[in-house]
């Protein structure tokens, strides 16, 4: 009792001070759903600009793209701005494959990012790798120079006896509330980790093994069902411009035809070319800048951020990963401009790059602006950055805030949301959530966020060929985008900067 006493006597001064002009949640409600630019954005970023892998000629147009709409809106400071190095950019020219005996059938697959093309248009049979150790590669030396191959793969198919989508229940948002104590369990044995690090040995070996042997082109299977295919990268950005095996990952079913064929003795010939063209010209990464500046005397040199990751892989065209992000904090930007905000701190979106590799677009910029996290080392946006919101789970309606642990501030988001329970978002929960850019800045101390969102069928497209345009949930994100621009506006407008937790 004592404990809940000395709690509430915490957070009553900061429930008390938390002002929600409702006349502004209004407006912004009203240009959001009545004017959103939602879908047009959406198109140019998927359907006009095309897959956005990290370095390619298609992400250098999208940061354009976006730059030149920034300035169409009237926002300041608006750049395109190097966060540091990150290596070869890559584009696929051209991609085909088919199998031509025992009989002509088309083949879904593509290129594995960062890999070599074919030598022109290649045909052979296809032959079967099967190793287990170092000792099987002995038994393809000398045979396998100018074939295509392929090695077993574990892709077992069950149907999916639940619903493809879904949205959270309330009994679910409740959940999400509750915290975990204690250590959890590693989700694998010390002897199967041990099966892995042998596993990923093996794999180098025999990578470098068909690159000396001088096979043609490699098959790889890959999880996902329907002719969904995962991607993953075989060769590397790296610019020391190594030489990979050219690589094809295909959809699951057709791996699995033609694994069965040949084991079962039916010889299988595979027809493939493959045209990458390597971008030596720059090797930086970048983010894309803007802002609408602060105006009050005091506090105008302070920032709240709002942000997602342009960058995508390069089959589908990286519609829930992540250009739904980059569309809803883009809208939530012009519905603040349209409105004529006069924030009292500036509000700068950044659309991040190559986040896919590692976060490096937002990493790399706290480490150029904000602070040193391994040496703890603080820059001058250190004490000026009051939050950083960030979007990057889909397009599915926002649900809630996670607040990475920051108690101080659960109140004061419980108040924000008010104005939007009718819409769905009530849920503050303390809990951390990993694997994107407000990771950065949470790292170093500065309060950033990742929002609940409906999954919606994000886990069964993301990073995919079917990461397209018709996923996209345009109501939800119209939704999101009202939210969005609504905390970003009582963050900018609150006497104080939100509650930090200690960086340690």
């Amino acid at each position: 009792m004592l404990v809940l006493l000395a709690w509430l006597a915490f957070i009553s001064p900061i429930v008390a001070q938390e002002k929600v002009d409702l006349e502004m949640m209004y407006r912004i409600k009203t240009e959001g759903i009545q004017k959103s630019q939602i879908q047009d954005l959406s198109f140019h970023l998927t359907d006009f600009i095309g897959p956005r892998l990290s370095g390619s000629t298609n992400l250098r147009n999208a940061r354009a793209w976006t730059s030149q709409k920034f300035q169409e809106w009237g926002l300041s400071n608006v750049k395109i701005d190097a966060w540091g190095e990150f290596g070869r950019g890559w584009n696929v020219k051209k991609s085909y494959i088919a199998m031509k005996a025992p009989y002509y059938a088309q083949i879904i697959g593509y290129p594995k990012a960062w890999t070599d093309g074919t030598a022109g248009q290649v045909s052979s049979e296809v032959v079967l790798l099967e190793i287990s150790t170092d000792a099987d590669l002995e038994k393809y030396r000398g045979k396998i120079r100018g074939k295509i191959v392929m090695a077993p793969a574990n892709l077992t198919l069950n149907p999916a006896f639940e619903a493809e989508a879904k949205r959270w229940t309330e009994e679910e948002l409740e959940q999400r509330k509750e915290i975990s104590t204690g250590v959890q369990p590693s989700r694998y044995t010390p002897e199967a980790l041990a099966q892995m690090r042998a596993q990923r040995e093996l794999d180098q070996k025999l990578a470098t093994f068909l690159l000396e042997e001088g096979v043609a082109l490699r098959l790889t299977g890959t999880r996902g069902s329907f002719g969904t295919v995962f991607h993953t990268r075989a060769g590397s950005y790296s610019t020391d411009k190594k030489p990979t095996v050219p690589e094809i990952e295909i959809a699951a079913e057709h791996y699995g035809r033609i694994y069965r064929l040949i084991k079962n003795g039916k010889p299988v010939t595979v027809e493939a070319e493959v045209q990458v063209e390597w971008l030596d010209d720059d090797y930086k990464g970048y983010n894309v800048l803007a802002e609408i500046p602060g105006t009050d005397k005091t506090l105008k040199s302070e920032i709240v951020m709002l942000g997602a990751h342009m960058d995508s892989w390069h089959a589908g065209t990286g519609a829930n990963d992540n250009a739904a992000g980059v569309v809803v904090m883009m809208e939530a930007i012009r519905i603040l401009k349209a409105l004529g905000v006069q924030p009292k701190r500036t509000i700068r979106i950044a659309i991040w790059g190559e986040e896919e590799q590692g976060l490096h677009g937002s990493r790399g910029y706290v480490q150029q602006y904000v602070a040193d996290r391994t040496k703890k080392e603080k820059k001058a946006e250190w004490d000026k950055i009051s939050a950083y919101y960030n979007l990057d789970n889909g397009s599915g309606k926002i649900r809630g805030i996670y607040v990475e642990g920051n108690d101080m501030v659960v109140p004061i988001f419980e108040k924000w949301l008010e104005p939007f329970h009718e819409l769905g978002a009530n849920t503050v929960t303390r809990r951390n959530t990993g694997s994107t850019d407000h990771v950065a800045f949470d790292a170093v101390g500065i309060p950033g966020f990742q929002f609940i969102q409906d999954p919606i069928d994000y886990g069964k497209g993301y990073h995919t060929n079917m990461d397209l345009y018709e996923r996209m949930q345009f109501a939800d994100m119209t939704q999101a985008a009202v939210i969005i621009a609504a905390l970003v506006y009582n963050t900018a407008q609150r006497d104080e900067k939100l509650p930090r937790k200690p960086w340690n």
